[in-house]
């Protein structure tokens, strides 16, 4: 690979068209889409593994999914569950780098775990920074304490979910070794947009309803933008289980330590098990499934 490589980024629900990825491509992070949201594999993800052929060099993934079975046999693909791996990078070694081989893109998911992998690919599987994927598997399990710094990068992309230069630059900044003080002071500038997003979250926090285990909170009325994250937390020291829901989504979450697998109960075909998000419509659909779920555990 010759210089730094074009960098896409998806979701399970949204991923990028495979011609207008160059070259060999490899996925980071990026789940097999479930059955929710009006995405599904069959629809989302199948078709973009088939449109990408053989220029596909690997897909690393840690989100459970009943499809991954299909690709026991096909060593590009490394697929292991939540379970297994709490974060992305950690997965992605010196090994696996080297046998995927020369690629041309990166297609990665859009959080800190997403990025922090792209990294660490683009330096043949070496840590941007002592402790990285420590820091990945802190942010995306929600459990045990990140550093300073992976905490204002997290934030910052919390704050500007939407800011594609952003991404660019945050793997850049990794993919040097995370050194560059000005950059990193950007970064900082970003995550402080977070605060008012919190406040917020906390605010709608007060409207939470606990039901037999089940905590629900309606976020359709708002005054601005809210951290969904912090508010779903804020939820989960309530219930076991934390819902919250606006205009167009349902979300729901549980620690990553519960055992609660909400994929399972809600009859989805994969995704993370603590943490899913159906269509608004089907509000009263996943309140009758949950309520009382912990108590019938």
């Amino acid at each position: 690979m010759g210089g730094f490589p074009h960098l896409a980024y998806g979701t399970p629900r949204k991923l990028p068209k495979p011609e207008s990825l160059p070259g060999r491509v490899v996925v980071l992070d990026v789940a097999f889409a479930a059955n929710a949201g009006g995405a599904s594999y069959e629809k989302t993800t199948l078709p973009f593994i088939e449109g990408l052929g053989d220029r596909l060099a690997m897909w690393v993934d840690h989100h459970d999914h009943e499809r991954h079975a299909d690709f026991n046999s096909d060593p590009r693909f490394v697929l292991r569950t939540k379970a297994e791996h709490g974060a992305c990078p950690e997965m992605v070694t010196p090994e696996r780098v080297e046998a995927a081989g020369p690629i041309d893109t990166i297609c990665c998911h859009v959080d800190f775990d997403g990025l922090c992998s792209a990294a660490k690919w683009i330096r043949g599987g070496v840590e941007p920074y002592e402790g990285a994927d420590d820091d990945a598997r802190a942010i995306d399990t929600r459990l045990g304490e990140p550093s300073e710094r992976a905490r204002v990068l997290d934030r910052a992309l919390r704050a500007r979910p939407r800011d594609e230069a952003l991404r660019g630059l945050m793997v850049r900044y990794l993919a040097d070794g995370a050194s560059d003080a000005a950059i990193y002071r950007e970064f900082q500038r970003a995550a402080e947009a977070l605060e008012g997003m919190e406040r917020e979250a906390k605010r709608l926090s007060a409207r939470y309803e606990v039901r037999e285990g089940l905590a629900i909170c309606d976020a359709t009325r708002r005054e601005g933008p809210y951290d969904k994250t912090e508010l779903l937390l804020i939820g989960q020291r309530l219930a076991p289980i934390s819902l919250v829901h606006d205009e167009t989504t349902v979300t729901v979450a549980a620690r990553f330590d519960s055992g609660i697998d909400l994929v399972r109960a809600l009859g989805l075909n994969g995704g993370m098990p603590t943490r899913v998000s159906v269509a608004a419509k089907k509000l009263d659909e996943v309140i009758a499934v949950l309520a009382g779920f912990e108590a019938a555990r």
